[in-house]
């Protein structure tokens, strides 16, 4: 008998793939965690049945959610990574040699360890001695802090519930007020095919924040569309500004790309503009 994984991306539209075992399932304080080891992707972690990420196609969006803000920034050395507990992100950030530490804030522990267990090669780097890991909520930590990062990612779930309150403007002036001089903040802003309304309310709730706002594109395949937007909110520098080279290894990122991703399509800029 066939095993199938399916998330209802929209309430027109479902992804489907065939698993081979379930290798972790259970109910967090917070949500229903499910690890699976898939035909397609290889291994997969799903949160409230949305596909969070998998070791084939996860390297598109760590390698741009991270990438992009630490080359903008003209030297950062403190990071806060808000949500990310399967630690893709904190590996790509630790690639910057300027980065002297990283604040990782996830609110659910289950999903860091689950990470560990099932996704090493994601989670490989949540154990360097750079990273101090919180296990709290990441909208009273940013809330609390003040001119103390230089750039900050948010590596959100889905804006469903409580996750709501990280696409807002309370939200982002919080992380304006925690950003040093120069900062940037960056954040997962979903799909211009799915969620059109959502990436139109956060590119113009970020602007209404930080004097410098623009949006990139990526190729992520297992989720919604396959086409996702990140939001970049900065205090001065240039988010779209690539450097001339990398120093170390990617597997989508290079300063073409990073230039490339700003120049949005038409229907984007339209819906932006609307």
């Amino acid at each position: 008998m066939e095993t199938w994984v399916t998330e209802n991306q929209t309430k027109n539209m479902r992804l489907s793939l065939r698993i081979k075992k379930i290798l972790h399932h259970e109910q967090t304080e917070f949500q229903e965690l499910f690890v699976v080891d898939t035909y397609e992707y290889g291994h997969m972690l799903v949160l409230d049945g949305a596909i969070q990420t998998t070791e084939q196609d996860e390297f598109v969006y760590h390698e741009l959610i991270s990438h992009v803000p630490l080359f903008a920034h003209p030297h950062p050395e403190r990071v806060c990574v808000i949500g990310g507990g399967d630690g893709g992100t904190v590996r790509e950030v630790l690639k910057h040699p300027s980065v002297k530490e990283i604040v990782h804030v996830e609110i659910d522990g289950a999903v860091i360890e689950a990470s560990k267990k099932w996704l090493p090669t994601i989670s490989c780097a949540l154990d360097d001695p750079r990273v101090t890991t919180l296990v709290k909520d990441g909208l009273v930590h940013i809330r609390e802090a003040e001119n103390e990062y230089d750039v900050i990612i948010i590596d959100s779930s889905d804006p469903v519930g409580p996750g709501v309150q990280l696409f807002e403007v309370p939200f982002y002036r919080d992380c304006y007020k925690a950003l040093r001089e120069n900062g940037l903040m960056v954040a997962q802003t979903e799909s211009p095919w799915s969620n059109k309304d959502l990436v139109a309310r956060t590119f113009r709730n970020m602007g209404s924040v930080f004097p410098v706002t623009k949006i990139y594109l990526g190729n992520v395949p297992t989720y919604p569309s396959g086409l996702w937007s990140f939001t970049c909110g900065s205090k001065g520098p240039d988010p779209a500004a690539a450097p001339e080279s990398v120093s170390f290894e990617t597997k989508y990122y290079t300063p073409q790309v990073h230039q490339a991703a700003f120049a949005l399509p038409r229907f984007v800029q339209d819906l932006l503009e609307d």
